[in-house]
């Protein structure tokens, strides 16, 4: 067992998920966590460094994310056609949108809170953009 597998069992055990012998009381939780040690057992066979190891952890997190690397550009290629002929979806970014007129918004530029932590996200969550544009969300506390 890898010394990131240890460390993972550790943790599901603090957090309650698992017994002494690593049997797990939530089918979803097991599931989720058997995925994890194998993302982790590849990991660590790839001799990751002190700063390259972050690297492709925020790397993948961001692709596992779908988030994107660089800037939008909005270029005819970036846009696929919606159910509605006069809206185009992003495909980089699937909550970036383009009307027939050529106004690009953000879908989730501004993503709501309420005291309690819970967010949610409305009609007024849109922003309008501008290429380049580097996807990016604003949370407003109510």
């Amino acid at each position: 067992m890898t010394k990131y597998e240890e460390h993972a069992w550790r943790e599901f055990k603090i957090a309650g998920w698992i017994n002494d012998k690593h049997e797990f009381e939530d089918e979803t939780q097991e599931l989720l966590c058997k995925q994890v040690i194998e993302l982790l057992k590849i990991f660590s066979t790839h001799g990751h460094s002190g700063s390259s190891g972050p690297y492709a952890i925020e790397l993948f997190r961001k692709l596992a994310s779908w988030e994107v690397l660089t800037p939008l550009l909005g270029i005819d290629s970036e846009w696929s056609n919606t159910i509605d002929p006069a809206i185009y979806q992003n495909i980089r970014c699937s909550h970036v949108f383009k009307q027939a007129d050529g106004q690009a918004y953000d879908s989730r530029g501004i993503i709501f809170r309420d005291p309690d932590g819970a967010c949610f996200q409305n009609a007024n969550s849109c922003v309008p953009i501008v290429f380049p544009y580097m996807p990016k969300i604003e949370y407003k506390d109510r």
